[in-house]
C-alpha cells in the first residue's frame, strides 16, 4: 500500500493517467503474435515486418507507444478501462500498485527523460507455444493443443454464440515461427534488463524453449532475476517432469537467480479439478507439488492458481486446508506455498455470478475457515489480504451478473457437448449442484 501511495505521488506529477507499466511491463504470445503491456488491455498484434528489423518491436509496438503518449498527455486510454472503474470510485488500482514495484519505479527518471524512446521491459512475461495435453473447460486452442485437436475433428460448442469456433483462431506453427526467432534475436538484449521473467503457454515442460531458457540461466546466472514458471504440473511423461526438476533444482541449488516461483494452476479438488482442467490426473499433481516442495533448495515458491469459476466452489474449503497443511509442513525458514484467487471472467457462462443463493454456504465456510487460522506473520496461516480477496470475491459472486437466463443455457449446452464428446459426467462429478444444472437445462427451453 505504501508503495502504491508513493507511486501516485510520483505519476499524478506527470499526469493523472499515467502509468509505468505500459512501459517496463509486457505480455508477449508468440502463439499468436499478439502484445499487451499488463494483463488488463485487450492484446494487440506485432508488426512482424517490424521485427524482422528490430526485434523489440515485440513490445515497443505502434500501439503501446500511441498510448504512452496519450498517458503522458493526460489522457486515457481505452483498454486501460480497468484501472479507470477503480479510480472513478476513489480506489488505488493495478495502475498504482504495479508503478509502485520496484522493477517499474527505478524506471521513473529514465522513461521522464524520453517517454517515445524504444525501452527493454523489466517484467516480461511470455507463452512461446500451445503445446498443451490439458483441455481446461475455460481454455481456447490458440493455448492447447489438445483443444485444437478436439475443435479440428468436431467443430465449435453450440453455445448461443458458437464457443472455439476454428475460424476464429490462427495460430501460428510451432516451427519457424517469425515471433519466436524474433525473441531469441532480443533475448540477449533484454537479459540483463530483466527483473521479473515468467513463462506461461501451453504447458511450459512440453516446451523446448523454456529448457532452452532454463540453459542460458544456468550459463548467465543473474542473481536480481525472479524466474517465474506457470505449469498445469502433470506433463504427458514423466521424462519431461525430471527434465525439468533436474534444471530447476540446479537454478535453486547454485542460487543462480534471486528466486524462483513455480505457479500451479488447480482451481478445486481431486476429481472436480480433473473435470474443469480436462486431462489432468489430480494424484500426479498433488504429487508433484510434494516433490517440488521436497526436493529443491534454496530460495524458491510455489503459488497455486486457482481460477475461480462457478464449478469451482463446492470444493473451496477442500483446497484451502490442504494448502494450509502443505504451509505447515514446507514453511519452515520463510513462506513456501502461496495461492492467489484470481476471478474467471470468460467464457461468460463459468462466471461465479451465474450461482444462486444456495451456494453462498460454500463460500462462507471457506472464508470462516480462513479466518479461524488467521495471523499475519506466522507461515502456516492465512493473511488478512488472502482473506479479503476471497470476501470480494464471495460480493462478486452475491451480485450476480446480467442476462443470467441466457449464460445458464450456455452453460448447460457446453458441458452437455463436453460430457458427451470427453466421456465425462458432470452430475455426477458435482451432485451437489444438481438442482442448480435442472435451472441450466430449463434455460435452455
Amino acid at each position: 500500500m505504501d508503495s502504491a501511495l508513493e507511486a501516485k505521488k510520483k505519476l499524478d506529477a506527470v499526469s493523472p493517467s499515467m502509468c509505468l507499466a505500459k512501459w517496463m511491463q509486457t505480455s508477449l504470445h508468440l502463439t499468436t503474435g499478439k502484445t499487451n503491456s499488463c494483463y488488463h488491455p485487450p492484446l494487440h498484434a506485432i508488426d512482424r515486418e517490424k521485427i524482422a528489423q528490430d526485434p523489440s518491436k515485440l513490445h515497443n509496438t505502434d500501439e503501446k507507444k500511441t498510448q504512452r503518449l496519450q498517458m503522458i498527455n493526460g489522457q486515457r486510454p481505452d483498454g486501460c478501462s480497468y484501472c479507470w472503474r477503480l479510480e472513478d470510485n476513489n480506489k488505488l488500482s493495478d495502475r498504482h500498485y504495479r508503478s509502485g514495484e520496484e522493477w517499474a519505479i527505478a524506471e521513473y527518471e529514465n522513461i521522464l527523460q524520453n517517454p517515445q524512446a524504444d525501452v527493454v521491459p523489466t517484467y516480461v512475461e511470455v507463452d512461446f507455444n500451445n503445446a498443451c495435453n490439458f483441455s481446461c473447460s475455460y481454455c481456447s486452442p490458440q493455448y492447447s493443443t489438445a483443444w485444437a485437436q478436439e475443435i479440428e475433428e468436431h467443430g465449435a460448442y453450440p453455445t448461443s454464440n458458437p464457443h472455439n469456433d476454428p475460424t476464429h483462431f490462427k495460430v501460428l506453427p510451432q516451427k519457424n515461427n517469425p515471433y519466436v526467432e524474433a525473441f531469441w534475436k532480443w533475448w540477449p538484449d533484454l537479459y540483463p534488463k530483466l527483473k521479473h521473467f515468467r513463462m506461461t503457454g501451453g504447458e511450459p515442460m512440453m516446451d523446448k524453449n523454456t529448457f532452452k531458457v532454463f540453459e542460458y540461466v544456468i550459463q548467465n546466472p543473474k542473481e536480481d532475476l525472479h524466474l517465474n514458471v506457470t505449469s498445469n504440473f502433470c506433463p504427458p511423461t514423466q521424462q519431461l517432469t525430471d527434465k525439468y526438476f533436474s534444471m530447476v533444482k540446479q537454478i535453486c541449488d547454485g542460487e543462480l537467480v534471486e528466486h524462483f516461483m513455480q505457479f500451479v494452476s488447480l482451481d478445486a479438488w481431486d476429481k472436480k479439478a480433473q473435470y474443469i482442467r480436462n486431462g489432468m490426473n489430480f494424484d500426479t499433481v498433488w504429487n508433484n507439488v510434494n516433490r517440488y516442495l521436497t526436493d529443491i533448495p534454496g530460495r524458491n515458491s510455489l503459488t497455486f492458481i486457482i481460477t475461480l469459476n462457478n464449478l469451482s466452489v463446492s470444493s473451496l474449503k477442500t483446497l484451502l486446508v490442504h494448502i494450509l497443511e502443505l504451509r505447515s509442513k514446507y514453511s519452515k525458514d520463510y513462506q513456501r506455498v502461496w495461492f492467489d484467487t484470481p476471478i474467471l471472467r470468460q467464457p461468460i457462462w463459468q462466471h461465479i455470478g451465474l450461482l444462486d443463493e444456495s451456494f453462498n454456504y460454500y463460500f462462507e465456510e471457506a472464508i470462516e475457515y480462513m479466518q479461524q487460522n488467521q495471523h499475519d506473520t506466522h507461515m502456516s496461516a492465512f493473511r488478512d489480504y488472502e482473506i479479503e480477496k476471497l470476501q470480494r470475491s464471495y460480493q462478486v459472486m452475491r451480485q450476480g451478473i446480467d442476462d443470467k437466463h441466457l449464460h445458464m443455457a450456455d452453460f448447460w449446452r457446453f458441458f452437455r457437448t463436453h460430457d458427451a464428446r470427453r466421456n465425462t459426467n458432470l452430475i455426477e462429478t458435482f451432485p451437489e449442484y444438481r438442482s442448480w444444472f435442472s435451472e441450466c437445462q430449463q434455460a435452455t427451453r
